[in-house]
């Protein structure tokens, strides 16, 4: 029986990541990068699909787990009538070649351990070829080869799981490691992993240490931070929307995506965190990724590429594995990449507008980007799209995606009036004027007094809490206010926020049926917009609602089932912990006010107001 998804902890080398269970075993890994196989895919199946389980013989109650402070380094304590262990767990940061090292520590009393490891390559599928010598293990199938080795030797059975068995006592150690490596690449050498361990802790340490932000949610802000930069793939700046996929935004059902990709829509969110936080370096790397993937034609950007850049995302199912809690399909791949989704266009150009406001130094070619997708965005704002919420239904005139056209054709108006940049100054200007006039003309329903998920509909979006921060409407607007009081009404469960108004009708916008859980990015949003509309009680308050949601080790995934009170959706979550941070910086704003309106001077349009 699969765990909880808030049961599982994050480690990870900054180029991939596994899951490990409150229980100590690790259920998820993809080597070597975190759109791999799965060599470990228990989380979507079971044992038989690979999974990596350390645990007292007999048994044992888990009492304590946790981060060490500013890290990832996992400790999980587990206590039975033998006495107490202590399991660290971690992936050192890559210089080679991935490893996962768990060290066993003695706590109290003798305790008997044991090990045992399923591997299987390409999510469960396939059963490698083993060999062992001496304390050595080694899995190999394709171009996959996977060594286990440490303090104890490993046995193999006639099931192709190889399990140890030890015991340790107070102030005793055994380390254990798992490594992978590419075909023909030399044999890899043992490590001490007790020195190994201690490194990766500092490493950590003094990233975390950079962090400038010192305000009361410093810890939270802190582990979102870690999270983010565990989703980040550090040879390319690219920064996944999560480490799994299919895990289900509904348990049970098919609504399951894989989602370790990269987001052009989350790109002005999580630079800003992460220059809002200190991290110019991280924030600079995120932004050479995104101009390196936009290059080419501005009709074939894509809303989601590979860690590298990759634009082929074919979307398979995996029939073989049985899904999280039975939650099929299983997808590998994103269809979501050949879709059409006007708002990408204003997400990039904000992202590449709030940059230079930061001071990161210009890059050549970026204005030259941006003025070929304003070119592109004349002659198709007024196309229907996909949306935000990437629906796979008939395409909509959807109101957030033209308020997002606008924030594109506001940033390149800033870029020339506030930078000096070369530009077309006054077409874009009425190109400006002319979205805003339609965006309140037909998407806004004045009987209701709310925006509306698109054009002539009667449902509602919570993307449209987004209005205020990209500076379209200020918060205090009588229509900001209707619709935030619209979507308290309609679209709140037990004070988290859905998505967009699901009904059976909505099955006709996105060919899927209706029913999923409270989206934890948008309860941040509506969070935000008390802030900004000055209702600071009420926003601190459903602020730290949200931070009640976060599992023992600090981490959200994508929604929150309110029905069942579980985390649900692929974990950790990337949005959600880009939304946790930017709203802790809104809350730190005091007197000053929220320093997260990403809108300048320049982005009020006086006359179409």
């Amino acid at each position: 029986m699969s765990l909880r998804i808030e049961d599982y902890a994050l480690i990870g080398d900054t180029q991939t990541a596994g899951l490990v269970g409150h229980n100590g075993s690790l259920e998820w890994l993809c080597l070597p990068r975190m759109d791999s196989g799965a060599c470990f895919a228990a989380l979507l199946g079971d044992p038989e699909h690979g999974q990596w389980t350390l645990a007292p013989l007999g048994g044992a109650r888990t009492v304590r787990r946790g981060y060490r402070k500013d890290t990832l380094v996992l400790e999980t304590e587990l206590i039975n009538d033998e006495g107490t262990v202590r399991i660290v767990d971690c992936m050192p940061i890559r210089r080679d070649n991935p490893r996962v090292l768990r060290t066993v520590e003695g706590v109290h009393g003798r305790v008997r351990m044991r090990s045992d490891v399923r591997l299987r390559f390409e999510y469960g599928h396939d059963r490698p070829w083993i060999r062992t010598e001496g304390h050595r293990i080694n899995a190999i199938a394709g171009p996959h080869s996977v060594i286990l080795d440490g303090d104890v030797p490993h046995r193999l059975d006639d099931r192709a799981m190889c399990s140890a068995e030890f015991s340790v006592g107070a102030g005793e150690r055994v380390g254990l490691r798992l490594a992978w490596a590419g075909p023909r690449q030399p044999e890899l050498e043992r490590v001490d992993i007790a020195k190994t361990v201690r490194s990766t802790e500092k490493w950590w340490r003094d990233w975390a240490a950079q962090c400038s932000y010192d305000g009361e949610y410093r810890d939270a802000v802190v582990r979102s931070l870690i999270a983010l930069k565990a989703l980040a793939y550090s040879p390319s700046g690219g920064i996944v929307a999560a480490v799994t996929t299919s895990l289900p935004e509904q348990l049970g059902g098919v609504r399951n995506w894989d989602y370790r990709f990269c987001w052009i829509r989350d790109a002005t969110f999580t630079l800003m965190a992460l220059l809002e936080a200190g991290y110019e370096r991280e924030a600079r790397a995120w932004r050479e990724w995104l101009l390196r993937a936009m290059a080419g034609a501005p009709e074939q950007m894509q809303i989601v590429y590979g860690v590298d850049g990759e634009r082929r995302l074919t979307e398979s199912e995996l029939p073989w594995l049985p899904g999280y809690a039975g939650s099929r399909p299983v997808r590998i791949g994103n269809a979501a990449s050949e879709q059409f989704q006007l708002d990408v266009y204003g997400e990039l150009m904000d992202a590449l507008h709030q940059a230079r406001t930061h001071g990161i130094p210009p890059d050549p070619d970026a204005w030259q980007l941006q003025r070929t997708l304003l070119d592109f965005l004349e002659s198709h704002w007024d196309d229907p799209d996909n949306g935000i919420w990437e629906m796979r239904g008939p395409r909509r005139h959807f109101t957030h995606s033209k308020v997002m056209v606008w924030a594109a054709a506001d940033r390149a108006v800033q870029g020339i009036e506030q930078f000096g940049l070369d530009g077309p100054a006054d077409r874009w200007k009425a190109l400006r004027h002319t979205i805003f006039a339609e965006v309140c003309d037909k998407g806004f329903d004045t009987a209701r007094n709310t925006f509306t998920h698109y054009y002539g509909s009667s449902s509602l979006d919570a993307a449209l809490l987004l209005i205020p921060a990209i500076g379209f409407l200020p918060a205090d607007d009588p229509r900001m206010r209707g619709t935030v009081e619209a979507v308290e009404k309609h679209l709140r469960q037990d004070g988290f926020v859905q998505r967009y108004t699901m009904t059976k009708r909505s099955e006709e916008l996105d060919g899927l049926p209706p029913g999923e859980g409270a989206f934890l990015p948008c309860t941040f949003w509506l969070a935000d917009n008390y802030i900004l509309q000055g209702r600071r009680d009420e926003g601190r308050e459903l602020f730290e609602r949200l931070l009640d949601l976060r599992n023992d080790v600090g981490l959200l995934s994508e929604e929150y089932d309110t029905g069942t009170g579980r985390l649900v959706g692929n974990v950790p979550q990337a949005f959600s912990h880009v939304a946790l941070i930017n709203t802790a910086l809104n809350l730190s704003g005091g007197d000053r006010g929220p320093i997260r309106r990403r809108g300048g001077s320049g982005s009020t349009d006086q006359d179409g107001r």
